[in-house]
C-alpha cells in the first residue's frame, strides 16, 4: 500500500483501494453488518436470482462488470472460436469442390493452397485479421465462396468491435478515478457558527479537476413504521450546508462538508451516549464529471457511529505560502478537540441554545467538556 511506502499518510481513506477486500479496515459492533464499505464498496449480496436471462439480454454491460480474468479469456476464445468455425467452413468448401485432392494445371480451386484442415485454418485467420500474406487466395470459381469471405469479414468486425470497446471500457471505468478521491477516516460532531454541526472532510489528491462536483449523505438505520412495519435499512436524506454556497462543490483543495443537526435531521435527538448505542450508518457519495474524459465518476464511504467523534473539529491543512496556497495532507484527518455540548440539538434547543451555556473547561489530557449550565 502507499501508505505503507510513507507516500499516502494513514490519515486519512482511499475510497477504493482494491477490487476485492477481504478485511475491512474498520470493524463495527458485533452483529452489524456495514451497508457502504470504508473503501466504497456495497455490503450487498444478491442471492436467488432466478431470471438470470436478464443479463444475457445486456451483453455489453456484462463484459464489462465481469473480471479481468474472465474477460481477457473470452476475449480469447471469441477470435479463436470464430477462426475454428470459419476454418472448418474453408475446409468444407475445399472438400465439396474437390480442391484437396486435385493438383491439375486446368484445375481451378476456390482457395489456392488449401490442403488440410491446417491450411484452412490459416486462410481463415488471414481473412479475418486481413494478414494477406500472398500464399492463399480466393478465385471467381466458386460463388459460395465469396458469400463465406463476405460474412466471415462482417462477423470479424462486430467481434473486434464488441471486444475492444470493452476492453476500452474497463480501463477507463469511472470508478478508476475515484481512487484518487479521499474521505477522512472520522467524521465529527461539533458546534459551527453556534450550532452543532455533523462533518466531514473530502479531498482530491489529482489535479485535475471534479466538474460539478456534488456530494449527498444519507442515514441508514433500523426502524419501525406506525403500522408495526420493520424496515431493516431505512435510508433517511441529510441537508447539507454547501461550504461555497451553490449546487457544486470547487474541489480544489479539501473541504469539510458540513450537515447542520437541526429539526429535520435523523441525528436530531442522538446524544454522544445515544450515538455509541444506536444502530445507524452515515453514507456519503461524492460525485462528479471527470474533466480529462467527461466520464461521471462516484466515490462512496460511510461512518458507523463508533467512527463518529463528538467534540472534535478538523485542523486547518491549507497555508499560504510563497504567494501561493499549499494543503499538507499529512493533517488531513487530523482532529483536535473543543468545546461541545454533551447533548443532543434537541435538548440544546430547548434549553435556549449555546447562548444560555456557560463554558468552564476541565483540562484534562485529552478531554475538554462543558461542566455547567447557566440558567437565566
Amino acid at each position: 500500500m502507499l501508505s505503507r511506502k510513507g507516500l499516502i499518510p494513514e490519515d486519512y481513506l482511499l475510497t477504493r483501494l482494491a477490487e476485492d477486500v477481504l478485511q475491512p479496515t474498520f470493524k463495527a459492533k458485533q452483529g452489524k453488518a456495514r451497508f457502504v464499505g470504508k473503501n466504497g464498496t456495497c455490503n450487498v449480496a444478491h442471492t436467488n436470482i432466478r431470471e438470470q436471462g436478464r443479463f444475457l439480454q445486456d451483453v455489453f454491460t456484462t463484459l464489462v462488470d465481469l473480471k479481468w480474468l474472465h474477460t481477457l479469456i473470452i476475449f480469447t476464445m471469441s477470435f479463436l472460436c470464430s477462426w475454428l468455425l470459419f476454418g472448418m467452413i474453408w475446409w468444407l468448401v475445399a472438400f465439396a469442390h474437390g480442391d484437396l485432392g486435385e493438383t491439375g494445371d486446368d484445375f481451378v480451386p476456390c482457395v489456392t493452397d488449401i490442403h488440410s484442415f491446417s491450411s484452412a485454418f490459416l486462410f481463415s485467420i488471414e481473412v479475418q485479421v486481413t494478414i494477406g500474406f500472398g500464399g492463399r487466395m480466393i478465385t471467381e470459381e466458386c460463388v459460395s465462396a465469396i458469400i463465406i469471405l463476405i460474412v466471415q469479414n462482417i462477423v470479424g468486425l462486430v467481434i473486434n468491435a464488441i471486444m475492444l470497446g470493452c476492453i476500452f471500457m474497463k480501463t477507463a471505468q469511472a470508478h478508476r478515478r475515484a481512487e484518487t478521491l479521499i474521505f477522512s477516516k472520522h467524521a465529527v460532531i461539533s458546534l459551527r457558527n453556534s450550532k452543532l454541526c455533523f462533518m466531514i472532510r473530502i479531498g482530491d489528491l489529482r489535479k485535475s479537476m471534479i466538474i460539478s462536483a456534488t456530494v449527498r449523505m444519507q442515514v441508514v438505520r433500523r426502524s419501525t413504521t406506525e403500522e408495526g412495519e420493520v424496515v431493516p435499512l431505512d435510508q433517511i436524506d441529510i441537508h447539507m450546508d454547501n461550504p461555497v454556497g451553490t449546487n457544486g462543490v470547487f474541489l480544489v483543495s479539501p473541504l469539510i462538508i458540513c450537515h447542520v443537526i437541526d429539526k429535520s435531521s435523523p441525528l436530531y435527538e442522538l446524544s454522544p451516549n445515544d450515538l455509541q448505542h444506536q444502530d445507524l450508518e452515515v453514507i456519503v457519495v461524492l460525485e462528479g464529471v471527470v474533466e480529462t474524459t467527461g466520464i461521471t465518476t462516484q466515490a462512496r464511504t460511510s461512518y458507523v457511529s463508533e467512527e463518529i467523534l463528538w467534540g472534535q473539529r478538523f485542523v486547518p491543512t491549507v497555508s499560504e505560502d510563497d504567494g501561493m496556497y499549499a494543503v499538507d495532507y499529512s493533517k488531513f484527518g487530523n482532529t483536535v478537540k473543543v468545546p461541545t455540548p454533551c447533548c443532543s440539538a434537541k435538548k440544546l434547543e430547548e434549553a435556549g441554545g449555546v447562548a444560555r451555556f456557560k463554558p468552564k473547561f476541565a483540562f484534562i489530557p485529552g478531554s475538554v467538556y462543558f461542566l455547567e449550565r447557566r440558567h437565566q
